[in-house]
């Protein structure tokens, strides 16, 4: 999430009233569902070997070849990811830096450290309605670090462009996640909580459609809304941040081994993108020359499809 602190905490004390509008979603992580492993995925043997997710939504419920892919090969991140910074951290609280987030091995890793330096990442083009599915593993957080997995609005016109945050983790010792979904001017909320050990690599995914968005944790469905007046007004795109909430207790890491997304009849391409290899921001405000401009302004973008990583160096803006 790019909004406040303060926004957070008043959201966590007012979800028992939102959910009260949700089908099937618990008010809270000590009422939460504990979520195992998950269906058997239904891939080959050799795709299950080559993922450190094998149990996946996509799978479960056959969604088929992904629009777009990035399995973070390289040592550096693929053109259409957009490290952020350096700039003010969430809630202008440390620093975002992309000295934080580094390619390896196949994964890529967003580190924060005792300073309160971390690392935030974007994916462009974005799209309205879709289905995104992201395998990720935290380390243990002595507290300060929330890893997250949102969609942020691509006109960066928060609040009124709404947020959905379809994994945020704020407990320690990652046995919890959490879900809002933020909407409105006055940023109203609504939210759910599931247990999960989300130290072990974990399928997250999110299907977004005019009717229904629903969360998915390795392949099975744990949280879903059909208050489609909530729903976001226009494209969002992707974004994984590791938000500094101070003060930092010490190190900790989340780390991703490959992000998939889908594109449905119903999506709508957004209009506004980043060019390739082109810094981020979190704090348009600040940075307005890191902001999404209109497609037809940008030089082409990375084929669509799987995207690999390259040895381009990051532009840190």
């Amino acid at each position: 999430m790019r909004s406040s602190g303060l926004v957070r905490t008043l959201a966590v004390a007012v979800s028992g009233a939102a959910l009260l509008t949700l089908t099937a979603c618990p008010a809270s992580a000590s009422q939460a569902p504990e979520v195992p492993g998950g269906p058997s995925s239904r891939g080959t043997a050799a795709q299950a070997a080559a993922s450190q997710c094998p149990q996946t939504a996509a799978d479960a419920l056959g969604w088929g070849t992904p629009t777009r892919q990035a399995d973070f090969e390289g040592t550096a991140l693929p053109p259409d990811w957009h490290p952020y910074g350096p700039e003010p951290g969430h809630d202008e609280k440390g620093t975002r830096t992309p000295e934080a987030i580094t390619v390896a091995n196949g994964q890529v890793t967003v580190s924060g450290d005792e300073q309160g330096n971390t690392g935030a990442m974007s994916w462009h083009p974005g799209q309205r309605y879709g289905r995104w599915e992201v395998c990720v593993k935290s380390d243990p957080g002595p507290g300060g670090y929330h890893p997250v997995l949102l969609l942020w609005p691509v006109k960066e016109d928060w609040p009124v462009g709404g947020e959905i945050d379809w994994m945020e983790i704020s407990a320690d010792d990652r046995q919890s996640t959490d879900f809002f979904l933020h909407y409105g001017a006055d940023n109203s909320q609504e939210s759910g909580s599931v247990r999960h050990d989300a130290t072990e690599w974990t399928a997250y995914a999110l299907e977004w459609t005019p009717e229904k968005m629903t969360a998915y944790l390795n392949g099975r469905e744990w949280y879903s809304t059909t208050e489609t007046s909530h729903f976001p007004p226009g494209a969002m795109n992707m974004t994984v941040q590791l938000d500094l909430f101070p003060p930092a207790g010490g190190s900790t890491a989340m780390h991703l081994d490959w992000a998939k997304q889908w594109s449905l009849p119903e999506s709508v391409p957004a209009e506004l993108s980043l060019a390739p290899g082109a810094p981020a921001t979190g704090q348009p405000e600040l940075h307005p020359e890191r902001t999404p401009k209109p497609v037809s302004e940008l030089p082409a973008s990375p084929r669509q499809g799987t995207t690999q990583g390259t040895n381009t160096p990051r532009q840190g803006g």
